[in-house]
């Protein structure tokens, strides 16, 4: 099986991959090829086969979707609530929060087009992923999107109880298109999508998102 591995993934699996080569060439420099040298390859190989699963970029068809909102990741919808939002915005919001486990793809996509309203980096905790207070106090950057028709769609990059690192690619001002890669988050994370009181949200607790593909609202 191939394996398409993202750019952010590259530099990781090569600073990996070069610690395990050394340790197995000292392994086999120090005892030979007996046991303890299989059990380090083996372990080895796994490791890089997982680091390499959780890179991974999958070569998806973009679901055109200009009345809705697409899911910006892969993962499952830990919940639909209100909540009153304090940054950008000073009202209440209708918010969906998908949860990405270790096994699904990290890769973070723009969910509609229009432009970089807003993009804010705040630095933070690292409660687990799926806490409910992790979106305003872990690491997270805070994007808001403007649609040709003025919806505003504010997306928020969580990371989890292990990621280290949130990445977004566009800045405030620049235009982009539904499905484009947003950024990506190493490690475990959630990603938080906050549309105005009223929104027509097509998911649930519980369903699974397909980034790129599942549309999970709809404008009024």
């Amino acid at each position: 099986m191939r394996i398409r591995i993202h750019r952010e993934g590259i530099k990781t699996l090569s600073a990996i991959g070069s610690g395990l080569l050394i340790i197995n060439l000292a392994i086999y420099l120090g005892f030979g090829v007996d046991l303890l040298f299989y059990l380090v390859l083996g372990f080895s190989l796994f490791v890089l086969f997982f680091v390499s699963w959780f890179f991974r970029n999958p070569n998806r068809q973009i679901v055109s979707a200009n009345d809705a909102v697409i899911a910006p990741a892969d993962g499952t919808i830990i919940s639909v609530d209100e909540l009153y939002v304090g940054e950008f915005f000073e009202d209440y919001r209708t918010r969906v929060s998908i949860f990405m486990s270790g096994n699904n793809v990290h890769v973070n996509w723009i969910p509609l087009t229009g432009f970089v309203r807003y993009q804010q980096y705040n630095p933070g905790k690292h409660l687990l992923a799926k806490h409910p207070k992790s979106s305003d106090r872990n690491e997270r950057s805070t994007v808001i999107i403007e649609d040709p028709k003025g919806n505003l769609l504010m997306m928020r990059q969580i990371a989890g109880l292990m990621a280290r690192r949130v990445i977004t690619y566009p800045r405030p001002g620049k235009s982009v298109k539904q499905g484009e890669e947003l950024g990506f988050i190493k490690f475990g994370s959630r990603v938080d999508l906050f549309f105005p009181r009223g929104t027509k949200i097509l998911v649930k607790p519980g369903d699974k998102t397909i980034g790129r593909v599942t549309k999970v609202a709809k404008w009024n």
